[in-house]
């Protein structure tokens, strides 16, 4: 009986160890799925924004529409600042952090009360830091591997 109910404690322990270990890696690729998706989004704003910017001296909705984008890539990187990490990533993640924090407050300077301050825009380095961030997709996709 005593060596029954061993073998039972022995093995529940190796499930609990096993799942625990399962979810780590769920937890893991998660992580780098999310990191590259707003790496993504940034970058895609980074692509279609020169354009954007040309058009919108001319267009009120283009120009609102770059405003919009903006206000929206503002709130996923406030979303994504606040995002629990795995131990793992937590040294990217706080790289991530710190280029999201200097592109938000480049976003607040060219979006005043909520409007759009075109030339602003076009002499801010939103571009640059948006590369800088791209620039950590290989170590996050790395993360993964």
């Amino acid at each position: 009986m005593k060596k029954w109910m061993f073998l039972l404690v022995i093995l529940s322990t190796m499930m609990l160890s096993a799942c625990s270990l399962l979810e780590g890696a769920n937890n893991s690729i998660d992580y780098v799925n999310q990191a590259t998706q707003h790496i993504n989004k940034l970058s895609d704003f980074a692509e279609q924004a020169p354009q954007m910017m040309k058009d919108a001296a001319l267009n009120p909705e283009t120009k609102q529409e770059l405003e919009n984008q903006l206000n929206g890539l503002k709130k996923e990187i406030e979303q994504f600042n606040l995002k629990s990490v795995p131990s793992f990533a937590k040294d990217i993640h706080q790289q991530l952090v710190e280029k999201n924090e200097v592109l938000l407050k480049e976003i607040n300077n060219v979006v005043e009360n909520g409007h759009l301050a075109l030339d602003k825009l076009q002499n801010s380095q939103i571009l640059t830091t948006i590369n800088d961030i791209t620039g950590l997709i290989n170590r996050i996709t790395n993360l993964g591997s």
